[in-house]
């Protein structure tokens, strides 16, 4: 009969404070590793704590998710609700927030037994650091379910997940260009184990995963509930390397033809496992997103051997499927003479997103031992600030620490100054998958590239009119690939995408414009507070009646 609250940690985020929030560092993923030099172009939303929402799903007991609340917010859930059990979720960086929350608990909920969990659980000490009965490492559901005195092998069952929440781009909220997804957790780990990866460091290591869904057939089961529950057809497969497990994707596949299933995935992937596939096969699968490890064209991590990213993006762009690279500044090799050739080498993929990070070794991680072995981790490095995105939180054998930052600055600025917003550069390759597949001979894939044209008439018209129109002054070059864009999906959709583009183009400029000149491109933004309750399920009622 335990009543158990699941919160992640209060904000807000988006700002210098003494719990360790940072502005550098806001609860965006695009803003903060991807899109952030783009100024109004940015693609701007939230995720929710997914891991936490999957674990009330997996339990029987009466619970309670509280998900981004401030502070204050923390406090009256605590103080006017009775939890037995308050677990905690958070990532390293937010250690000072897990410890204000310890403090608070023991205060105003001294009853109660406190876990935490979450990536901060891997740093090394972390119980002399906070107060909490119980520090839980690694998957979450079959440790509260062993602690609750459930079925640890139960079945997990999948909730419905939005994906994001909160879009914002060029000033406008909810924007006709985006559409709803949902999110897929298969499995958890990767087994590929780079060294400077948490996931896969907090998951087992390498070699090491945990597979919530073994078959296709399971997937499908799962997929098909999220389809009906939040109306979607694409999925972001939150999965290290969804690929990699290459029977239980073709099975997916199979369900998906025998029942007409045109949906989209979004998916995690190595270079290694997508030359698993033929592009036919990812084409039908319904792979349209794929965010690819890129790291540097001398790296000898072993996803990556004997591939060519650059053909390889460029392939995967001329079939609509979209690109996020990963490129990882500071690595052992680099130095300040050859830095801007790797640099260049990475803009030059061209790819719809790019992501750039410091090279960090995070608590918990093989890199992280390895430097804490060899004396060079930095001494006056705060956990708050070893995001990958500040500074070097060791000593690089070339880069001075005070370089870093400079030279991931430079990283952004450059990609966007040579290949422009990312939201033009998702709208060209749509428009290249739906002019390759608008009349394939698998109805599904019609289907899912008609859903792309329905964007390309409309939304996407407006916002390349706008983005063309902002840019005309200060990059030419760029604004004028765009116009070519727009006048070739012009001639493809006619008249009326032209008249609906310039209308709606107009509003979208004018809001561009807008926020550039209020916000600078960078409005500060927060997400909202979820509190989702939970009874006690059939399967908590069954076990004391059996215990009775």
């Amino acid at each position: 009969a335990a009543r158990v609250l699941l919160t992640s940690v209060f904000g807000p985020f988006a700002q210098d404070d003494e719990f360790g929030s940072r502005a550098i560092n806001p609860m965006e993923l695009y803003q903060n590793q991807v899109t952030r030099a783009q100024g109004p172009f940015s693609l701007r939303m939230f995720h929710r704590s997914w891991g936490i929402m999957m674990i009330q799903q997996n339990i029987g007991a009466a619970s309670t998710v509280l998900d981004f609340p401030t502070r204050a917010r923390f406090i009256e859930e605590i103080t006017r609700e009775r939890y037995d059990i308050i677990g905690i979720s958070g990532i390293i960086v937010n250690l000072g927030k897990v410890r204000e929350m310890c403090r608070l608990v023991r205060r105003h909920a001294p009853h109660a037994t406190l876990v935490v969990g979450g990536h901060v659980s891997a740093i090394p000490g972390i119980e002399t650091m906070i107060d909490a009965d119980h520090i839980v490492r690694g998957e979450g559901i079959a440790w509260f379910r062993e602690f609750l005195g459930e079925d640890v092998d139960r079945p997990i069952e999948h909730p419905a997940l939005p994906s994001a929440f909160g879009f914002r781009v060029m000033g406008l909220p909810e924007a006709p260009w985006t559409r709803p997804a949902a999110t897929i957790i298969p499995s958890v780990g990767c087994p590929l184990g780079c060294n400077f990866c948490t996931t896969s460091a907090f998951f087992g290591g390498k070699g090491r995963i945990t597979n919530f869904f073994d078959r296709g057939a399971e997937l499908f089961d799962v997929m098909c509930h999220a389809e009906a529950r939040l109306q979607t057809q694409s999925f972001f497969v939150m999965d290290e390397n969804f690929l990699l497990q290459r029977p239980r994707a073709l099975e997916l596949l199979r369900l998906m033809k025998a029942h007409g299933k045109a949906w989209e995935l979004y998916v995690f992937s190595s270079a290694n496992a997508i030359a698993k596939y033929d592009i036919r096969e990812l084409v039908e699968l319904g792979v349209t997103w794929i965010w690819l490890g890129l790291e540097s064209p001398q790296s000898s991590y072993a996803k990556l051997k004997g591939a060519d990213t650059r053909e390889l993006v460029a392939r995967l762009q001329a079939h609509g499927i979209r690109v996020l690279g990963s490129t990882i500044v500071g690595l052992e090799h680099h130095t300040l003479e050859n830095i801007d050739a790797e640099m260049a080498h990475a803009v030059a993929h061209d790819a719809d997103f790019h992501q750039f990070m410091l090279y960090t070794p995070v608590p918990g991680t093989p890199l992280y031992a390895e430097m804490r072995a060899a004396g060079r981790l930095h001494p006056g490095s705060d956990l708050a600030d070893i995001h990958g995105q500040y500074a070097f939180n060791f000593e690089h054998a070339a880069i001075p620490r005070g370089e870093s930052k400079r030279l991931l600055d430079a990283a952004f600025a450059r990609d966007y100054e040579v290949n422009g917003p990312s939201l033009f550069r998702l709208i060209r390759t749509a428009y290249q998958g739906w002019a390759r597949y608008r009349d394939d001979a698998d109805p599904r894939v019609r289907a899912r590239v008609a859903r792309d044209a329905a964007q390309l008439r409309s939304g996407y018209a407006a916002a390349l009119y706008a983005m063309q129109r902002f840019l005309a002054g200060s990059n030419p070059a760029v604004a004028a690939k765009i116009g070519a864009l727009r006048a070739a999906i012009e001639r493809d959709f006619g008249w009326a995408t032209r008249l609906a583009g310039r209308a709606f183009g107009r509003v979208a400029l004018w809001s561009t414009r807008r926020e550039m000149r209020r916000f600078g491109g960078a409005r500060p933004l927060e997400p909202k507070t979820f509190v989702e309750r939970r009874a006690r399920t059939d399967v908590a009622v069954a076990r004391e009646r059996a215990a009775a």
